[in-house]
């Protein structure tokens, strides 16, 4: 599982970011852009089937045709027509179920809308929550509504109107606020595909961590609970599923990952104790002194000079 930034998009699309950057517009933060999807998906570079990766940008797809939704523990059926709200925090896929696919999308950065936000931050929305349910099915009249929304922006975006970036801003919180008051699409019942993903989800969270390269780096998920809610999912969920999985409660596999990580650190590194114990998430030198001996019977110490 890959994490897919804005510039490998573009990259894997074929475009560099400067195609899409006017040098007068400097003074606007961040990113944005949208496409009509039949043309962007028919090209012979570009597949409507995405693979399953976190992008570490947000992306809103407006999708006319059958879809299959894959995210977090669920899996979703887009009969006709609905709309993604997609977030950096959660990995997800579709796959398109039949070959009529239509729309639009657009790609944007956090910063893009930050102008329009003050006080507030983008996660701020219910519809970015790390556990919201972001597809949703469309009517005929929903979708011809937000279709509107989706060419306007398509047609400031080419428009020499000095505030167009202004004007798009408030099109794509129009968006946003327009989703917010959809019904989220029921999931389809596939338990183990669903167990197969959490465990996927959760290891390649827990290894996007490591390994541990300079002192201002710092592991920021800890606990079976910040992995949890980093997943969406209860706690509880979380250990069974890794339980039936590898035989090990969700504490076992965390902090065996971070044991491995400090005897790394100690055996390769000239780092203090001090550094060590920070990056890997321990305010006090003491606590990780008893963590580390609980887990190799040796204290730092001793595990570095043996």
């Amino acid at each position: 599982m890959e994490n897919i930034s804005i510039k490998a998009f573009y990259q894997d699309i074929g475009f560099t970011l400067e195609n899409f950057f006017n040098p007068k517009n400097a003074r606007d933060l961040g990113h944005f852009n949208v496409f009509d999807s039949a043309k962007f998906y028919h090209s012979s570079r570009n597949k409507a089937e995405m693979a399953y990766n976190r992008r570490l940008y947000y992306k809103i797809s407006l999708i006319k045709g059958r879809n299959l939704v894959e995210f977090a523990g669920k899996s979703v059926i887009i009969e006709t027509q609905g709309i993604l709200f997609a977030t950096p925090k959660i990995p997800y896929r579709y796959i398109p179920q039949d070959k009529e696919q239509r729309g639009f999308f657009c790609v944007f950065t956090k910063e893009f809308l930050s102008k329009s936000l003050t006080g507030q931050s983008l996660d701020d929305f219910p519809i970015y929550k790390i556990n919201s349910d972001f597809v949703y099915q469309l009517s005929d009249e929903q979708y011809a509504k937000l279709e509107i929304i989706f060419k306007k922006m398509d047609e400031e975006l080419s428009a020499d109107y000095a505030y167009k970036y202004d004007l798009i801003r408030n099109y794509v919180l129009e968006l946003i606020h327009a989703g917010q008051k959809l019904k989220p699409i029921d999931s389809l019942s596939n338990a183990t595909n669903a167990s197969s993903r959490i465990t996927s989800l959760f290891i390649e969270l827990l290894e996007r961590q490591f390994p541990i390269e300079n002192h201002s780096q710092v592991i920021q998920l800890k606990t079976p609970t910040d992995f949890a809610k980093t997943l969406g999912i209860h706690i509880n969920h979380l250990n069974k599923v890794l339980k039936e999985a590898t035989g090990k409660s969700t504490t076992e596999i965390v902090n065996g990952r971070i044991a491995e990580e400090a005897k790394i650190l100690l055996k390769q590194t000239q780092w203090n104790i001090s550094e060590i114990a920070y990056t890997l998430g321990f305010e006090e030198v003491a606590h990780f002194s008893n963590f580390f001996k609980k887990h190799t019977l040796f204290s730092p110490l001793k595990y570095r000079n043996d």
